[in-house]
């Protein structure tokens, strides 16, 4: 048994004994209005937890936990919290406080796809810090959220310290349009919805001199702007042009729209130079921006512009006040705002997107994941042109068993991901069974190349171990390993294509996905509609025979790097047994080509030994993971907790999250990250390698994708020394890229 430590004892002590004292004295709140608690489920796999904390209060970092009520049917990653403020105290040591408000964000699993509720427990600890001052019993709230529901308030406490909070429901608009928020107001309309754009976000902009200029956002109580979402310009005159603006110090802010940003509440004043600016007469402003409503909505990029004179401006300093009520030679001006249709600002619009999946999917094309099926593809392409329209028929099944492929994988996705289930690009490879699975097809797929077993007369049937049949079947089936075994990669522009998908309506995403399969198809439609890329393919001859027997061993090899990938998962145990099932599939082939024409006997050994090539994959999703290995030397294991006190060292941090089984990132690994010139580079900046396995189910890993809008591995940042955001890189590495981008984190 696991005892408190004295100094816990002691803190524990001390507040059940103030307990009286401050439960007499009116001036105290009770514990759930000090530290006020709504809960976010609307995003799936991910619970948000906002605590208001009021004034003269503070909230405990360490002393905050958070349990799955149902731990066998709620699995919870670790919770990701800001850096709080650090100062010693009496009872518990150095520690880390939140005043004013705080934001933790729980990623989690479900074990049943169909639940529709989640069940938390969270125990919090705080202190009122002038006279009375006291620190609260912990408090523990029993949360039971609806995911996909909006946000609930826990109902406050009254007259008790420590309480079970419950679910309240959603705050009522009030007849004046304001609802009640934890003790806040926040302004709506008066039907309770969000306030429109041009009330929200107020822009108003004013010449303090001739090339000084002061822009103001003003927004009501719980809405906010973005700083990295604002872009200024001049419209007129031609020529004129603002210098940096001089941002005040924001507010460190997390939410679903953008992750981690600098926002601004209440009223932001920003001043900024107009370069080569007229002197006096007209000049016209844009500013594009983007706000929201706090757990709420996120509005549309907004774009205002404002039409200012600068007679008359010459070096007044402007108040708040004076503002108002500038002489019409300085007066704020605001012209209608212009929004673009929901969807398009700052990410790609739909047409780009869509543009982005069809370059991505036939960059796949050159993916060496993908190469060995294309080769095959090839030399049935080749077989069919000698016959008229061969070609083109060959293409239109393929390019069919793609997009029925893609559109099945997009759907799975969308649905997992809506039932509360964390996926991404390539999630299949994370199950055991479907590993197994593959480790099969490639095996039959190369004892067919290799000749132990002919699935039928024609060369297209390979393509699968399912084709049965001769013809349209097996160019059907070839398209849909095509997919399987491209889902280890990502191409370049696959992975902005992706995650507008996964944060589009399901028809958006579906789209995408087809796009993606028709950028895979497309060289073989170009093949089977063109006739002069027809002609530049060989003629057939006895050559195909010896070329498809090679292409055996690219199937080979790639069952072997599958088998690599199941040891890592489920470790020795399951390669043996999949090994074993593997055995038994090839003597069920073997012994299906020897017995053709045979007595019915043989047909049913064959059955036999197939049914038991099936069982080992029944087994190995039940065998314990590994245990978890040492760090490769010179890595750090990836952890939030670990990330935000390597970026308090005021040193680079280059972040690798990556998987056994995805082939890109293994492609990176051996062009970059493992060569003496990334080595050297990350000497020079001191920058620390942090790498996250997503080979297996990982909340913690899934909640980091999500936070960089990544919708699968690789994903690779790097965090500068000086604490600012942290830079995305390319799936794709380069030295150069990499090198650049470390020396940029570098610099002071």
């Amino acid at each position: 048994m696991k005892f408190p430590s004295l100094r816990a004892w002691l803190f524990s002590m001390a507040a059940l004994i103030s307990l009286p004292a401050f439960a007499q004295d009116d001036g105290l709140l009770p514990v759930t209005q000090a530290f006020h608690l709504t809960a976010d489920a609307s995003q799936p796999g991910v619970v948000k937890l906002h605590w208001t904390i009021a004034p003269d209060y503070y909230l405990y970092r360490g002393q905050l936990k958070i349990k799955a009520t149902d731990e066998a049917t709620l699995k919870l990653g670790e919770p990701q919290l800001p850096d709080g403020v650090k100062h010693h105290d009496e009872f518990l040591g150095d520690v880390e406080t939140y005043h004013g408000a705080m934001d933790a964000t729980v990623p989690y699993t479900l074990t049943d796809p169909s639940a529709k509720t989640i069940a938390l427990t969270v125990r919090y600890q705080g202190c009122h810090e002038v006279e009375p001052k006291i620190c609260y019993p912990p408090n523990t709230e029993k949360l039971n959220l609806t995911i996909g529901a909006p946000p609930v308030e826990m109902s406050p406490a009254v007259g008790g310290a420590s309480s079970t909070g419950t679910a309240a429901p959603a705050a009522t608009p009030s007849e004046s349009g304001v609802a009640l928020l934890g003790g806040k107001t926040a302004a709506r309309s008066t039907d309770g919805s969000p306030l429109p754009a041009e009330k929200a976000f107020r822009f108003e902009a004013i010449a303090t001199a001739p090339d000084k200029l002061l822009l103001r956002w003003t927004m009501p109580r719980d809405y906010y702007l973005y700083r990295d979402k604002t872009a200024l310009e001049v419209i007129s005159p031609k020529g004129a042009s603002l210098g940096e603006p001089e941002w005040p110090s924001g507010i460190a802010h997390n939410d679903k729209y953008n992750g981690d940003a600098i926002v601004y509440y209440d009223q932001v004043e920003l001043p900024v130079a107009l370069k080569d600016g007229p002197g006096k007469g007209d000049v016209v402003v844009q500013a594009t921006f983007q706000g929201c409503l706090e757990n709420g909505i996120c509005y549309p990029v907004m774009t205002r512009q404002v039409k200012l004179d600068l007679a008359g401006g010459t070096g007044t300093d402007i108040t708040p006040a004076a503002v108002e009520s500038a002489s019409p030679a300085g007066t704020l001006q605001e012209v209608a705002p212009q929004m673009p249709p929901p969807g398009v600002g700052d990410s790609p619009g739909l047409l780009a997107v869509l543009g982005l999946a069809l370059l991505g999917g036939l960059i796949l094309n050159l993916m060496p994941c993908v190469l060995p099926v294309l080769s095959l593809k090839v030399v049935s392409v080749v077989e069919g042109s000698s016959h008229d329209g061969g070609a083109r028929k060959h293409a239109l099944y393929y390019t069919a068993g793609v997009l029925v492929s893609f559109a099945a994988i997009g759907l799975a996705v969308i649905g997992l991901r809506a039932a509360g289930h964390a996926l991404g690009w390539g999630f299949q490879l994370q199950q055991p069974v479907a590993v197994g699975v593959l480790i099969y097809i490639m095996l039959a797929v190369g004892l067919s190349m290799s000749g132990v077993v002919q699935f039928g007369t024609s060369l297209g049937n390979t393509g699968s171990s399912l084709a049965s049949r001769s013809g349209p079947t097996g160019d059907f089936f070839t398209g849909v390993l095509a997919v399987v075994v491209a889902s280890p990669c990502t191409a370049p522009f696959m992975g902005p294509a992706l995650a507008y998908a996964f944060a589009a309506s399901p028809l958006v995403a579906l789209l995408v996905f087809l796009l993606l399969g028709l950028g895979l198809a497309l060289p073989f439609l170009a093949i089977g509609y063109i006739p002069a890329l027809a002609r530049l393919l060989p003629r057939p001859g006895r050559w195909m025979e010896t070329f498809k027997q090679v292409l055996a061993f690219p199937m080979y090899l790639t069952a072997v790097w599958l088998v690599w990938v199941l040891a890592n998962q489920r470790g020795a145990n399951a390669v043996g047994v999949v090994l074993a099932g593997a055995v038994l599939l090839a003597a069920a082939l073997w012994w299906f080509e020897r017995s053709r024409g045979g007595k019915p006997l043989s047909k049913v050994f064959v059955a036999i030994l197939a049914l038991g090539a099936l069982y080992p994959l029944l087994v190995v999703n039940g065998l314990e993971k590994p245990q978890a290995t040492a760090a490769t030397s010179g890595k750090v294991p990836f952890s939030p907790e670990k990330l935000a006190e390597l970026r308090k060292s005021g040193k680079p941090v280059f972040v690798d999250i990556g998987a056994d089984w995805c082939v890109t990132c293994k492609a990176n690994e051996h062009a970059v990250l493992d060569t003496d010139a990334f080595h050297a580079v990350m000497k020079e900046t001191g920058a620390t390698y942090m790498y996250g396995d997503w080979t297996d189910v990982n909340p913690t890993i899934a909640a980091f994708l999500e936070q960089h809008h990544s919708p699968g591995v690789p994903l690779y940042v790097v965090y500068p020394g000086n604490g600012s955001e942290g830079k995305k890189l390319s799936t794709v590495l380069t030295q150069d890229a990499v090198a650049s981008a470390l020396h940029q984190a570098a610099a002071p």
